[in-house]
């Protein structure tokens, strides 16, 4: 039975997604609540049966009473015994049977499936999001949200189900109710309830804006955290223990205040609530007992009223609550919007075909882009790298290398100018294939927390066991790889590296990544300082391997140990986000330019980039 209810909705079903989400809150959810249509509906309806039926049972309690007033006690098995016996029948059997269906539909129909939904999509909706996009916000309160908007969607349909709806039948039930037995007695709840909406409105107004600064309080405490723990290295080597937690301490009170301010909304609204429903039982009550002392109402009628009002008395804190907790959670959903309901900035264009690589040549056209600036990035550059062509990149720091990769890659669109590759402008072919084509050795390294195994195959998923080994073994990373153990005894390639790969050294970190891209096998192949985190040794036989890797290839290599590039094609030296010297290393040198000085600078081979920009 649970399983038939858990799968009446499809959280992972095809969808079209969406580049630019409805940025308010109704149009945002009603994207996800689309599937649910018929379910929604079902609930509501359910919802409805079962405040009926309990209305009706303190209906009966009544008629109950009057059943069994004095005289009554010889005649009333055999006038009201088969009536007796239906009603048992209903209370024993179709009640519960309603009771289950109302309880499946909420509890293993939408709870599950609608967090599922609203979390998958989100989700997939961030990681559409360009690395640029990622580059300006904390990764922890990115994830954050991402997390703590699916369950507050969830608790927002529940509620709308479980308190709204059947508090609004419960209600318009008892009216009817009160109503029938004399209509007068509909009055003191009419002005109760005109009471409670004002009430409940009056909360409703101030807690979804403190429930929205709450939870933007606990992003930020989170993101701050996060930002701690992802540099623990820094914080440790700098011994600044206490600043992290004086950074952590400032949102954290932030939080606490803003708790403070909404938790003074519940106090206020359970204190008028109080005194409210003790209006409710005083006029109701008291109006019931007077119509019956004066001959108007029996007492069942009585009866009926006080459990009502008892009833409501109990149920009203729990509607209040239920209500707030609703517009609560919306306000988590409209902190969560301003991550997930941004559009995708960076997208392909909608007659983008996939990239064909014939030979892999470059050519890059009057290139600009200055990240929003008015200098800085790469301005005007042009160049061209023939197919199977290798270049060397060299230039002081900011001279727009890092900007280079990151636009051929198209991690950012070029504020102006093209690129091609074979021909074909990046802007109009699939992000996906252009990055299938390119693969990239970067300075740091970072790996995903998963097995040495996982991580090689980041580079073709597809590939076999024995193509991993092949390429550990070229990287020269095998043998250290089979002596590997995790806490949780995982070995070998199975054993997990740890948070961006912080378990291995930053050589051993470089050699899983060269493995990686190995596998990769792309027709265009950019190293960003490949070989910066190797000792010497290692360094010698990895030359060796990406000579071999090279082979075939487009290769562009950013290097500051300029011995590494000195056989290059070509060596482009960078400056100002231009290119000011072209040329082979002879050429270069007997040119007696930048990269010639730079050449004369090294030492143990390195470019004094950072000396030569200062002076």
């Amino acid at each position: 039975m649970f399983r038939f209810f858990e799968n009446l909705v499809d959280p992972y079903e095809a969808y079209a997604e969406d580049d630019v989400p409805p940025t308010r809150l109704w149009p945002f959810l009603l994207t996800y609540v689309r599937p649910f249509k018929l379910v929604f509906w079902a609930a509501g309806i359910m919802s409805v049966i079962v405040a009926t039926v309990e209305i009706w049972l303190i209906s009966y309690m009544g008629r109950l009473i009057d059943m069994i007033a004095p005289g009554s006690e010889e005649s009333m098995w055999a006038d009201h015994g088969l009536e007796f016996f239906f009603v048992a029948v209903f209370l024993l059997t179709l009640r519960p049977l309603l009771q289950i269906i109302d309880v499946a539909l909420l509890n293993q129909s939408i709870i599950p499936n609608f967090g599922t939904i609203v979390r998958w999509r989100a989700h997939r909706h961030v990681l559409r999001q360009s690395v640029g996009w990622f580059e300006n916000d904390f990764a922890g309160r990115i994830a954050n949200r991402i997390m703590q908007t699916p369950p507050a969607a969830g608790e927002v349909a529940f509620q709308a189900f479980d308190a709204v709806t059947f508090s609004l039948a419960y209600i318009i039930g008892a009216g009817v109710l009160l109503m029938g037995a004399d209509p007068r007695l509909l009055l003191p709840l009419v002005i109760w309830f005109a009471l409670y909406i004002v009430l409940m409105r009056w909360t409703v107004r101030r807690v979804g804006p403190a429930a929205k600064a709450s939870s933007d309080a606990r992003s930020e405490v989170t993101g701050r955290v996060v930002d701690s723990y992802t540099n623990i290295h820094s914080v440790k080597m700098f011994a600044h223990h206490d600043r992290e937690i004086n950074y952590a301490r400032e949102a954290i009170e932030n939080t606490r205040s803003a708790l403070q301010r909404e938790m003074r909304l519940f106090s206020i609204m359970d204190v008028s609530l109080v005194l409210l429903n003790g209006i409710l039982i005083v006029s109701v009550v008291g109006w019931a007992l007077w119509l019956w002392s004066g001959g108007l109402a029996t007492a069942g009628i009585v009866a009926a009223a006080a459990a009502l009002t008892l009833r409501l008395n109990s149920m009203t804190g729990w509607i209040m609550w239920a209500v707030t907790n609703l517009f609560q959670n919306l306000g988590v959903i409209s902190e969560g919007m301003e991550t997930i309901a941004q559009p995708i900035t960076l997208t392909d264009a909608t007659d983008a075909k996939p990239l064909m690589v014939l030979g892999g040549g470059l050519e890059i056209q009057s290139l600009s882009h200055h990240y929003g600036r008015a200098s800085g990035g790469i301005d005007k550059l042009s160049l061209t790298v023939a197919p199977g062509e290798k270049i060397g990149l060299v230039g002081r720091s900011g001279a727009g290398k890092s900007t280079l990769v990151k636009l051929l890659l198209r991690f950012y669109d070029a504020e102006s100018g093209r690129i091609l590759i074979d021909g074909q402008d990046i802007a109009g072919v699939c992000q996906d294939s252009l990055r299938q084509a390119i693969g990239m050795v970067q300075q740091e390294s970072s790996l995903l927390h998963r097995s040495v195994r996982d991580n090689i195959l980041y580079g073709n998923p597809s590939a076999s066991e024995a193509q991993v080994i092949a390429a550990a073994k070229q990287a020269e990373a095998y043998d250290f790889i089979l002596d590997l153990e995790d806490g949780q005894g995982r070995k070998g390639f199975d054993a997990h590296v740890g948070e961006r790969g912080v378990k291995l050294s930053g050589g051993q970190r470089q050699r899983i990544t060269l493995a990686r891209v190995i596998l990769k096998d792309a027709p265009i192949l950019l190293l960003d300082e490949a070989t910066s985190a190797l000792d010497s040794e290692v360094e010698a036989t990895i030359q060796k391997t990406l000579k071999g890797l090279m082979d075939g290839k487009t290769v562009i290599a950013i290097a500051h140990r300029l011995s590494t590039i000195s056989q290059m094609d070509r060596i482009v030296v960078m400056d100002g986000g231009k290119v000011v010297e072209d040329g082979t290393h002879d050429t270069l040198l007997a040119l007696n330019g930048q990269y010639a000085g730079f050449w004369a600078r090294q030492s143990g081979g390195f470019i004094s980039t950072e000396i030569e920009a200062a002076q």
